[in-house]
């Protein structure tokens, strides 16, 4: 009976994690930074000071037109701030170029068309 329950509550305990991280950040699809926020992937991608996010919902890609936001970049004691606009499909936009040092830390606040807001935050490579 000892053994029964000992495997039940293993295998349980195994089922458990994996559900754990089924919801965690996938792999990068678009050559950026991934991090996890409020059950959604976001991939922040720098291309010569122009960042894009892109937005995922469990692998598909999530509309953002109607989205609004802002992408704060704090390097050292400087702080900068610009405006994340709808690109095409599930892309935002950075309003203005900007200049990422490694280890740079960004917070992209975003507010969607249905007025959820979600955070999240990324460190520079």
């Amino acid at each position: 009976m000892k053994k029964q329950i000992t495997t039940i509550l293993i295998a349980t305990s195994l089922g458990v994690s994996g559900l754990a991280l089924a919801h965690g950040a996938g792999p990068a699809q678009y050559g950026g930074i991934v991090q996890a926020a409020s059950d959604l992937q976001f991939e922040l991608v720098n291309k010569d000071g122009a960042v894009t996010i892109y937005v995922d919902d469990h692998d598909r890609k999530l509309p953002v037109a109607g989205a609004s936001g802002k992408l704060t970049v704090l390097t050292g004691a400087r702080k900068t701030e610009t405006t994340l606009a709808p690109g095409a499909g599930n892309a935002l936009v950075a309003a203005d170029k900007l200049s990422l040092q490694a280890g740079a830390k960004l917070v992209a606040t975003i507010r969607f068309a249905d007025g959820k807001t979600v955070t999240a935050r990324f460190v520079a490579k």
